[in-house]
């Protein structure tokens, strides 16, 4: 079966998209906290540093760079990526993009690596478990799995990132940046593509 195209599928409007990344954002922050709660799970640390800053601005750099490279070179990564960015960020305006950044990179962080990690254990199993499950909620269909595989491994960047420097700091820097870098990214690109047809 072929994945259909984002043109198949009843278009989201800029609300339904910004709704539905708060709604999601909440869900996911809700459910760090009531496992930590009812986990008695202690938080990841997170040191506000320029150290810690920097980390994540280079981490995010180095996964935009690795993103636009296999983009380039898989193309079943580049027609899952343009299939699931299409549905999202084609509606999305230049601002959204600042929505787009930091609302999945607090919440998610503080789920997958903030919870998750101390929770498993903070080693490799606990990194590789969070990575698959942070790759799972990527799933946006059965013919998406490049973006899936695609997901979890950054899902691995982060978990070694956060274990390797004991700051929740650096991965949601480089969450954020990363998501608002490849929005812009891709948005360019698909209006570079529209003005040279």
């Amino acid at each position: 079966m072929e994945n259909p195209n984002p043109s198949d599928i009843e278009p989201l409007t800029r609300t339904q998209i910004l709704v539905a990344m708060g709604v999601t954002a909440v869900i996911l922050l809700a459910i760090a906290k009531l496992w930590q709660r009812i986990g008695e799970v202690a938080l990841l640390p997170l040191q506000f540093d320029l150290r810690g800053v920097i980390l994540g601005l280079g981490i995010a750099l180095g996964i935009t760079v690795a993103s636009s490279i296999m983009y380039r070179l898989w193309g079943a990564y580049r027609h899952s990526a343009d299939f699931y960015l299409d549905l999202v960020l084609k509606p999305l305006i230049f601002p959204d993009y600042i929505w787009l950044g930091l609302l999945p990179g607090l919440s998610e962080e503080l789920l997958f690596r903030g919870v998750m990690l101390p929770a498993f254990g903070a080693d490799i199993i606990a990194v590789v478990i969070s990575s698959v499950l942070f790759g799972v909620l990527h799933f946006s269909g059965s013919q998406q799995w490049p973006y899936i595989i695609w997901a979890t491994a950054i899902g691995l960047v982060l978990g070694f990132s956060a274990i390797y420097t004991g700051n929740l700091l650096v991965p949601i820097v480089a969450h954020i940046v990363t998501n608002f870098l490849s929005s812009c990214l891709w948005k360019w690109g698909q209006s570079t593509n529209l003005t040279e047809s």
